[in-house]
């Protein structure tokens, strides 16, 4: 095998690993099952690692690899982000359209149990530029916050705030519109909602018209399972109600596109008129710390800015295989154009 690196922002590095020769999906499968601990310290250092030219071209290709470095593959998603099942274990990485970004996060922070690694790969790469797939160590991250936010999001918490259409609400535009309740937890049955709530540590809220609000909270930071190194690990970035607008933002000033400009504008007017018209927690999203208390946006702004600067972004190819240590790594998409298919496992 063949090692080389790409490097991101501030010396970010995703290690990328590449046959010399003709080799295919059982030649990777077979390298992965005879260098498994060399490659899970590969992985443990540098939080991802980029498998590029192995010839994966079908979600079942990359469901093997996959089961290669974690053979307990998991398929119950209770995250936010409309996908579609591929094969049993292989999901579409996200349905929301492609021009919403989205921010960086580590896989379903809220859950009591959230997946150790995942998985993407790219069956379809955008033609049209953009659609990347930007990686961030969170762990830089947590050790470059300023001393003092830091210390506001450790003493603060995170209470977040997530509601939720039902099998009989209708829908409105939204620039972050959740899926229904029912699509989310595969059931209608209230009974069994609430049963997984709790056993997630939900608070469930019924309301009229068949909706539902989730309040759930959480630590700001989490140290790793393995090493203890503490990193970012929440959802506050993607779930505030002022993210659409700053990420936004952020992209435009990446790619400098009228349609970015254009959303950006939207975006920060909806924000604008939601803060003077809406309850902040009647929103489909939203955070606070944990007494409820609002977070200031110049402490958001500055976990962003921390963000985007250690960020690793790189066009896809087809074939590709990302995997990722979920307690340290976090994962994002940039807007695009034209077919992209990228799909995700975890475990």
């Amino acid at each position: 095998m063949r090692r080389s690196e790409i490097v991101g922002g501030r010396g970010s590095v995703v290690p990328v690993i590449a046959p010399e020769g003709d080799r295919g999906v059982d030649g990777l499968c077979a390298w992965l099952a005879g260098e498994s601990s060399a490659f899970a310290g590969l992985l443990r250092e540098h939080g991802a690692v980029l498998l590029r030219g192995f010839a994966v071209r079908a979600p079942i290709d990359f469901e093997r690899v996959a089961r290669a470095i974690d053979p307990e593959l998991k398929n119950e998603y209770l995250g936010t982000s409309p996908r579609d099942a591929v094969t049993e274990y292989v999901f579409s990485a996200s349905e929301l359209p492609p021009y919403y970004p989205i921010p960086q996060h580590c896989e379903m922070t809220f859950l009591r149990d959230p997946p150790r690694r995942l998985f993407f790969s790219c069956m379809v790469a955008p033609q049209g530029g953009g659609g990347e797939t930007p990686l961030c160590d969170f762990r830089r991250v947590a050790a470059e916050l300023d001393p003092a936010v830091r210390e506001r999001f450790v003493r603060g918490g995170i209470r977040i705030i997530r509601n939720y259409n039902g099998p009989s609400g209708g829908g409105r535009f939204d620039l972050w519109k959740l899926k229904r309740w029912d699509e989310m937890f595969l059931t209608a049955d209230r009974g069994v909602v609430e049963d997984k709530c709790r056993a997630q540590g939900f608070e469930v809220v019924w309301g009229p018209g068949d909706r539902l609000r989730l309040i759930s909270q959480q630590d700001a930071l989490r140290a790793h399972p393995e090493t203890g190194t503490p990193a970012w690990f929440n959802h506050v970035q993607v779930f505030h109600q002022s993210s659409a607008a700053a990420e936004l933002r952020r992209v435009h000033a990446r790619q400098g596109d009228l349609r970015s400009l254009a959303l950006t504008r939207l975006a920060r007017v909806v924000t604008a008129v939601r803060r003077r018209t809406s309850d902040a927690e009647a929103l489909p999203m939203h955070c606070t710390y944990r007494d409820g208390r609002e977070i200031p946006e110049d402490d958001l702004e500055h976990v962003r800015e921390v963000i985007w600067r250690n960020m690793v972004a790189f066009p896809w190819q087809v074939g590709d295989v990302v995997a990722i240590d979920n307690f340290a790594v976090s994962h994002g998409r940039l807007p695009y154009r034209g077919p992209r298919q990228v799909v995700v496992a975890w475990a």
